[in-house]
């Protein structure tokens, strides 16, 4: 994609709308975590001010390479609604697939040294969700299976991956920051307390994942200090937690039984409907036609593992697609890595792609809009920082 030269000298409000779109911008990615509805708003705010000055300015958008493959990943998409048994519903569950303007949007809005104040923002709400999470669990009584932290979202879930998200941008500055490092140290206790609190095993396998992957590319003996992170925590975890980590191993666990069932069922609608998928949001609507006879649950409205759930759901040539975006995504953050203004940035991004992939193979996080529309921010926001040549020129307003 191409952009025409921006040229706001017409323009004399220009400075004024500069800093209200920057706040607006800000003010959506800290409300990712903490209310969905709020998000939601100044997403739609924030997108009818970008549009809005592309118009003026007879410009096209600019985005990073990855984000045709997002393109046509809507495409198949789409045409696994149409083919679905309800495609109206179909349709109508695909309104999430807008959240992928986020990434031309953040390109543009969050070119240049914006891209670090953005973080600092994340960082800074995370450590409040996490301390409010964190409340909950010791005064609230949210210390259950049954009833765990959330923080201010709909679900533990929810929270636990924007969690994993946001400690995987902090460890990417604690490790590779050339500054403002100290904020990182500061709230990275908080974020691990709650995250593990939350007692959610695909979140504290997606953090393990991500910040691996930072020591590894920092220095590869730095593995070594997983085995002692792993007997602290061992040694200062209420028991519950502890318990909860053992049970990832426990084949006889519920849900660990009932995963592996989801896994076989998943694989037979996709034997079924190997093209177009069973379509959107229809695998909850069809588990119990193909529930395996070991199932745990009557009923999954997902089969928490992000390629089964896109190839069941909406057919192989979407999760090739996918695929193929993540390839090229990951290619394009390592080439800002090696090279970047930020390399921080750069790894804040890769750790978001492996925290989500670790976790995506026992949830499907990629189908939760929160998270999505945090992890779309973070991997985006590199390639904004690198888009320094432009960066002393206004965004779109």
């Amino acid at each position: 994609m191409t952009a025409s030269t921006i040229d706001l000298h017409h323009a004399p409000d220009a400075p004024k709308l500069d800093r209200l779109t920057t706040i607006v911008l800000l003010a959506f990615v800290a409300s990712v975590q903490l209310s969905i509805a709020t998000a939601q708003i100044l997403l739609a705010a924030l997108l009818l001010r970008w549009v809005h000055g592309l118009v003026r300015d007879t410009a096209w958008p600019k985005a990073p390479a990855f984000f045709p493959f997002l393109l046509a990943y809507a495409g198949v998409t789409l045409i696994s609604a149409a083919f679905s048994a309800d495609p109206i519903e179909g349709l109508i569950d695909s309104r999430q697939l807008l959240l992928f303007l986020i990434v031309p949007m953040v390109y543009d809005l969050a070119r240049g040294p914006r891209a670090a104040t953005v973080i600092d923002v994340i960082l800074t709400v995370g450590a409040v969700a996490a301390a409010y999470g964190i409340v909950q669990y010791t005064m609230l009584h949210f210390d259950s299976l049954g009833q765990r932290p959330r923080g201010t979202l709909g679900h533990y879930m929810t929270y636990s991956g924007t969690l994993m998200l946001v400690i995987g941008a902090a460890a990417a500055r604690l490790v590779f920051g050339a500054r403002n490092r100290a904020w990182s140290a500061v709230v990275m206790p908080a974020l691990i307390v709650a995250l593990s609190l939350t007692l959610t095993r695909s979140a504290w396998v997606g953090a393990c994942v991500a910040v691996g992957l930072l020591f590894v590319l920092k220095d590869l003996r730095l593995l070594a200090l997983l085995p002692v992170v792993v007997a602290l925590f061992f040694a200062f975890a209420p028991d519950s937690v502890t318990n909860r980590m053992m049970s990832m191993f426990d084949l006889r666990d519920p849900t660990n039984r009932d995963r592996l069932a989801m896994m076989r069922t998943g694989s037979a609608m996709i034997r079924d409907y190997p093209l177009t998928g069973v379509g959107p949001h229809r695998v909850g609507a069809m588990y119990e036609q193909y529930r395996d006879p070991d199932a745990v649950q009557q009923k999954n409205e997902h089969l928490h593992n992000v390629p089964l759930q896109i190839a069941a759901e909406r057919g192989l040539p979407a999760l090739t697609v996918w695929i193929a975006f993540v390839v090229v995504l990951t290619s394009g953050l390592f080439r800002l890595f090696r090279a970047g203004p930020e390399r921080s940035l750069a790894a804040a991004g890769l750790a978001a792609i492996a925290g989500m992939l670790g976790a995506g193979f026992f949830e499907y996080n990629f189908g939760d809009s929160e998270f999505l529309m945090l992890f779309l921010v973070l991997v985006t926001l590199p390639f904004a920082a690198s888009r320094a040549d432009d960066a002393a020129a206004t965004p779109h307003a």
